[in-house]
C-alpha cells in the first residue's frame, strides 16, 4: 500500500525529532549523569565536614574569650564568668573590648640585617660599611633633601631625645616621649600593636647608642604583664641633593625587587621643599612594602603618623625652643563587641572549589559536540533533513536545561546543608550570575568544538583547562585582585577569559559571605554592586557581552567551516535569488589543462541526453548532472588533482544506477558533491529539480544516504535510530511506528530483541543493515548507497538485495560497490568510472556483450606441458590471447565466433589421454572481466596521454 503524500518536515518537526533523540540519549546515560551530579554534592559534603571539624576546634576554650568558674558544686561548675580580664594574649581577640588598651606610637624600623649599607648598586659613600650587618649594629637611616640643607639638619637635630627614660608609673605615656620603632608587621586589626606581642625588640632611636643600651620594661596587657625589651638603634640622617636621588635610592632598596638584589631599607625620607622659619612644607616617603595577607597596607594607618609627628614636632621646637613639645601620646584600636572566632570554609574555599564545579559542565558539552563531529553524526542528520536552525536551537536548549538543573541541584543542596556561601548572599544576584555564565559556557563549547575532531583529545584538554583555571584563579588571579597596587584595567583584561570571570564572581560572593558570617551582617545585596571594590558588576557586563559575541562567532564558524557556504553567506538575503532549476549553467574553463580523450558512444549519448534535459526540463529524472568537475588544489609542490573530469549523468525515477571503479577513481568525490559534503569546482547537478550548489537544504528533505562507514550513536538502539530519522522525514504517529517496524523487518533486525539493543553492541553486518534501513525510511526520492553490503554474510546480503530491489520501484538509487555480482543483481544500469571520467555506461548485458565477446578458458597442468596447452588453444582459436599464466595455470580469452563448445570438450578429452590435466574450465565473460578490461584500457590510455 502506497504511503500518503507528505510535505517536507517543518522547523518544529525537525526540532521535535532532535529533542526526542536527545532525551532518549540522556536516558541512556543515567550513570554518567549520576556521577556528574555527585561531584558537586560531594564537594558540598566535604565542605560541611571540614566546617564541623573547624567549628569543633574553634569551640575549644583556648580559642574563646577567657573564662573562670565562679560557682561550683564539687567538680561541677555551676556558674562561669568570662571577659578580657580572664584571657591570655591569644584569647583577647574574641573578647568584648569596650576600652581598648593604649600603646605608644611607633615607626617602621628595618631589621638590622636589612638596614641600608654601601652596595654596588647604591653609589653613596656616606652609608655605613656592610660589616655592621655582621655585628647587628647598623644604624637606621633617614634621607632628606630640599632647598635648604642646614634647615633640614637643624630639624633632624630636634627629632631624637638626648636620653631614654621610662616612668614606671606611666609606662605607655613615658614611652611615647621617646622615638620608638619596630620591625614587626602591623595587622588588619590590632588589640595591641604586634610589636608588643612578638619576640622582636622595640628600638628607641638615639644620635649615638651607649654600651648598656637595652632595657626591659613592663607592659600591661589585660590582666597580664609582660616584659618588653627596648633596644637602642642609632639614627642616621643623610642629605641628598634632589628628590630624584632620594627616589632612586629608595627604589633600589625595595623589599619586593629582584630576589637576588640585596635589600637596603631606609626608614623614611623627607623633602623639605622650600620650608623655612616662616613656612613649613614637607613631603614624606615611607616604606609601603609591608602588607598583611589580604594585601591591605596598614603602615600608613599605624606607623606613618609618628613620622609626620616627629618632623612636625621638630619644626615646632625650631620655632619655640626645646621646651615646646607636641606630644603624640598613644594609639588605640576601636572598641568592639565580643567576636567569637568563626570561619566559613565554604566561603574561604568556595572560589576554587565552585569554579571546578561550574566548569565541570564544559567538558560534557564539548565532548558531546565533538563526538557528533568525529562520528560524522551531524552530517548524517543534516543529510536526512535536519536544518541548522533546529539543530542549534534544540542542542543549545538541551545544554541549557541540563545546566539549569545542575546548578539548581547544586545551589539547593548547598543551601539545605547550610553553606553560608549560598544562604547569606542574595539569591536573585546569584541567579542572574549563574544564568549569564551557563549561557556563556554553552556558547564557548560550540566555539571550541570547531577546533577539535577527536573526542579523547577534546576531553583531556577540556579537563586540563578546568583544573588549570581553578588553580590559576586561586593562586594567580586571586593575588592580582587582592593586590591594590595591581592596575584595575589589567584585572578587566584578565576577566575577558570566561574562567577568570567566573572565579571573580564566585570570589565576590565568597568575600561577602565570609565577612557576613564573621560580623553577623548581610551578605551581598544589589546595592553592593555599586561598591568601588566589588567587581561583580563588571564581570556581569563582560560575560553578557561575551555570551552574544561568542555565540555569533561560533555560529558563523559552524556555517563556513567544512561546509558549502560562502564566508559572506549572511549577505545572501540581499542578493538576487537564483533562476529556476534546470537552467543551463555557464561554461567555465578550469585552468589550462585540456583532457584529450575520445568519449565512448554510450558516454557521449548520456551527455547529449543531459543537455537535452537542460533545454527541455522535466521532472521524470530525479538526478541530472551536467559536466560536473572537482579539482583539488596542489599542495607541497604537487600538481592539482582532477578527481572528477566533467561527469554527466541522467537518472530517472525507479532506476538503480551502479557506479563501479577502482580505488581512487573519484567515486567518493562525486558522491560527496551530491550529498553536500564538498562543493563542485564547476558544472552543475540537479536533484528533484533543485541545484546542489544553492539548494542543498531543500534537497536533504527528500534524500537518503547509506554511507560507506556506519554513522550511528552507540548508546541508541536500532529502533530509536529509525524513529529519529523517521521523524526527520515528517513521519508521525501510527505511520511512523509502522514504517519503523517494516524497516526493521526488511533488514532482519526486528525479531529476537535486536531492534531494542544498543547499536554499539551490534555486529558489523547488523550495523550495515541498520544504515541501509535508515537511508530508506521516510520514502526518500533519491538514495545514495556506498557499498551497502560490505561485511554481510551471504544470507543477509541476499535479503538486503531484495530490500533494495523493492525500494527502487519509486525512487532513484546511486549505488557504489566492488561486488560485480551485487552490481548485476541490483543495478538497471552500470557506469564504470576510471580516473575521474566515465568509460562506459549501460546495462550489465550490454556491457558484457560489448566488452566481453569471448570465452575464458582456463587449464592447470604441470609446468612441462604448458606449451602443449598453448598449442591446443591455438588450434581451437587462432586469435586467442593469453590473459594469465603462473606455475602451470594458464587463462586464455577465446573469441566466441571462432569457437564451438563441443570442439572444446573434444579437445580436452584428447589432451587428457596425452598428459595429466589437473583442472580446466570454460566460462562466459563476467562483469568482473568487463571491469578489469575497461579499467586497464583506460589507465593505459591515461598514462600515455
Amino acid at each position: 500500500m502506497a504511503d500518503a503524500p507528505r510535505g517536507s518536515s517543518t522547523f518544529w518537526t525537525q526540532a521535535n525529532a532532535l529533542l526526542r533523540k536527545n532525551l532518549t540519549f540522556q536516558k541512556r546515560n543515567v550513570r554518567t549523569n549520576v556521577r556528574l551530579i555527585l561531584f558537586p554534592f560531594l564537594i558540598c559534603v566535604l565542605l560541611v565536614v571540614l566546617q564541623r571539624v573547624i567549628d569543633s576546634e574553634l569551640d575549644k576554650p583556648k580559642n574563646k574569650c577567657g573564662c573562670i568558674c565562679t560557682k561550683r558544686d564539687g567538680d561541677k561548675c555551676l556558674e562561669e564568668t568570662c571577659g578580657i580580664q580572664y584571657s591570655d594574649v591569644d584569647q583577647v581577640a574574641t573578647c568584648a573590648i569596650p576600652n581598648p588598651p593604649e600603646w605608644p606610637p611607633l615607626i617602621q624600623v628595618p631589621s638590622p640585617k636589612y638596614r641600608a649599607v654601601q652596595t654596588d648598586i647604591i653609589p653613596f659613600s656616606d652609608l655605613p660599611n656592610d660589616s655592621c650587618r655582621r655585628t647587628g649594629l647598623c644604624p637606621v637611616t633617614f634621607l632628606y633633601t630640599g632647598n635648604n640643607q642646614s634647615f633640614g639638619e637643624t630639624l633632624f637635630g630636634n627629632m631624637y631625645k638626648s636620653a631614654f627614660s621610662v616612668n614606671t608609673s606611666d609606662v605607655v605615656g613615658s614611652l611615647a616621649r621617646n622615638v620608638l620603632g619596630s620591625a614587626s608587621m602591623p595587622q588588619t586589626q590590632n588589640f595591641l600593636d604586634p610589636a608588643f606581642l612578638s619576640d622582636l625588640p622595640i628600638y628607641y632611636l638615639q644620635t649615638q647608642c651607649t654600651q648598656n643600651s637595652s632595657f626591659s620594661v613592663p607592659i600591661q596587657i589585660s590582666t597580664n604583664t609582660i616584659q618588653q625589651e627596648i633596644t637602642c638603634a642609632q639614627g642616621l640622617h643623610l642629605w641628598r641633593n634632589n628628590p630624584s636621588e632620594v627616589n632612586n635610592e629608595l627604589f633600589k632598596g625595595y623589599r619586593k625587587g629582584n630576589p637576588e638584589r640585596q635589600i637596603n631599607e631606609i626608614v623614611a625620607a623627607y623633602d623639605f621643599l622650600n620650608s623655612s622659619k616662616n613656612s613649613f612644607n614637607v613631603i614624606t616617603w615611607y616604606n609601603s612594602t609591608y602588607k598583611n595577607d589580604t594585601g591591605f597596607q596598614q603602615i600608613a594607618l599605624a606607623r606613618v603618623p609618628r613620622l609626620v609627628n616627629l618632623v612636625s614636632n621638630a619644626f615646632l621646637q625650631f620655632l619655640q625652643g626645646s621646651g615646646t613639645e607636641m606630644l603624640f601620646e598613644f594609639v588605640k584600636e576601636m572598641p568592639k563587641p565580643e567576636t567569637p572566632l568563626r570561619i566559613d570554609v565554604a566561603s574561604l574555599l568556595g572560589s576554587l572549589f565552585f569554579t571546578w564545579v561550574f566548569l565541570q559542565l564544559f567538558p560534557v558539552f564539548l565532548t558531546s559536540l565533538v563526538y557528533e563531529k568525529e562520528k560524522n553524526l551531524r552530517i548524517m542528520m543534516k543529510m536526512h533533513g535536519l536544518g541548522d536552525g533546529p539543530y542549534w536551537m534544540i542542542t543549545y536548549g538541551y545544554f541549557f536545561s541540563l545546566s539549569v538543573l545542575y546548578v539548581l541541584c547544586f545551589v539547593i543542596f548547598g543551601s539545605l546543608i547550610g553553606l553560608k556561601f549560598f544562604t547569606l548572599n542574595d539569591y536573585s544576584i546569584q541567579i542572574v550570575f549563574y544564568f549569564v555564565f551557563i549561557n556563556l559556557q554553552i556558547s564557548l563549547a560550540f566555539l571550541v568544538a570547531a577546533m577539535f575532531s577527536n573526542v579523547k583529545t577534546a576531553t583531556v584538554i577540556a579537563y586540563i583547562g578546568v583544573f588549570a583555571t581553578g588553580l590559576l584563579g586561586g593562586y594567580l588571579f586571586n593575588f592580582f585582585v587582592e593586590d591594590q597596587s595591581f592596575p584595575r584595567g589589567w584585572i578587566v583584561v584578565l576577566e575577558l577569559y570566561p574562567g577568570f570571570a567566573l572565579y571573580r564572581g564566585l570570589y565576590e560572593f565568597a568575600s561577602y559571605a565570609f565577612e557576613a558570617n564573621a560580623t553577623g551582617n548581610d551578605g551581598m545585596r544589589w546595592e553592593n554592586l555599586n561598591d568601588s571594590v566589588n567587581g561583580l558588576r563588571e564581570v556581569l557586563i563582560i560575560m553578557f557581552i561575551e555570551w552574544f559575541v561568542v555565540l555569533l562567532v561560533a555560529y558563523y564558524i559552524d556555517q563556513v567551516s567544512g561546509s558549502r557556504k560562502s564566508p559572506l553567506f549572511f549577505l545572501k538575503r540581499f542578493q538576487k535569488k537564483p533562476m529556476s532549476s534546470f537552467r543551463k549553467p555557464s561554461i567555465q574553463r578550469q585552468g589550462s589543462k585540456v583532457f584529450v580523450q575520445m568519449e565512448k558512444p554510450d558516454v557521449s549519448q548520456e551527455r547529449e541526453k543531459v543537455e537535452q534535459l537542460l533545454l527541455e526540463p522535466t521532472m521524470d529524472h530525479a538526478i541530472v548532472c551536467d559536466n560536473l568537475k572537482k579539482v583539488y588544489p596542489g599542495r607541497d609542490g604537487n600538481p592539482e588533482k582532477y578527481a572528477v573530469k566533467g561527469l554527466s549523468l541522467a537518472l530517472p525515477h525507479g532506476e538503480c544506477f551502479g557506479m563501479l571503479g577502482p580505488n581512487g577513481a573519484g567515486k567518493t568525490s562525486f558522491i560527496s558533491m551530491m550529498i553536500g559534503l564538498t562543493k563542485p569546482t564547476s558544472g552543475a547537478a540537479f536533484v528533484q529539480g533543485m541545484d546542489i550548489r544553492t539548494q542543498m537544504d531543500e534537497i536533504y528533505t527528500s534524500m537518503g544516504v547509506c554511507p560507506q562507514h556506519d554513522l550511528l550513536w552507540e548508546t541508541l538502539t536500532g529502533r530509536e535510530h529509525l524513529l529519529f530519522y523517521g521523524r526527520l522525514k515528517n513521519l508521525k504517529g501510527s505511520a511512523l511506528t509502522q514504517a519503523v517496524e517494516e524497516s526493521l523487518k526488511s533488514v532482519n533486525l526486528f525479531h529476537g530483541g535486536v531492534a531494542d539493543r544498543k547499536a554499539g553492541k551490534y555486529s558489523g553486518g547488523m550495523k550495515r543493515r541498520l544504515s541501509v534501513a535508515i537511508s530508506l525510511i521516510g520514502d526518500p526520492k533519491v538514495v545514495y548507497m556506498d557499498e551497502p553490503s560490505t561485511g554481510l554474510d551471504p544470507a543477509s546480503r541476499n535479503n538486503l538485495w531484495n530490500v533494495v530491489k523493492r525500494a527502487k520501484q519509486n525512487r532513484a538509487i546511486i549505488l557504489t560497490t566492488h561486488s560485480m555480482e551485487e552490481a548485476e543483481v541490483l543495478c538497471d544500469r552500470i557506469g564504470i568510472f576510471v580516473d575521474g571520467s566515465w568509460q562506459c555506461i549501460g546495462n550489465p548485458k550490454e556491457l558484457k556483450s560489448r566488452y566481453g565477446g569471448s570465452y575464458v578458458f582456463t587449464m592447470t597442468t604441470s609446468v612441462e606441458h604448458e606449451n602443449e596447452v598453448e598449442n591446443l588453444v591455438l588450434k581451437l582459436s587462432p586469435n586467442a590471447t593469453k590473459a594469465y599464466h603462473i606455475s602451470g595455470t594458464q587463462k586464455f580469452e577465446l573469441p566466441k565466433q571462432e569457437v564451438r563448445i563441443a570442439d572444446v570438450f573434444r579437445a580436452i578429452g584428447t589432451a587428457k589421454r596425452n598428459f595429466t590435466v589437473f583442472a580446466w574450465g570454460l566460462t562466459d565473460t563476467t562483469m568482473e572481466d568487463v571491469f578489469i578490461k575497461v579499467s586497464r584500457e583506460a589507465q593505459a590510455f591515461n598514462s600515455l596521454s
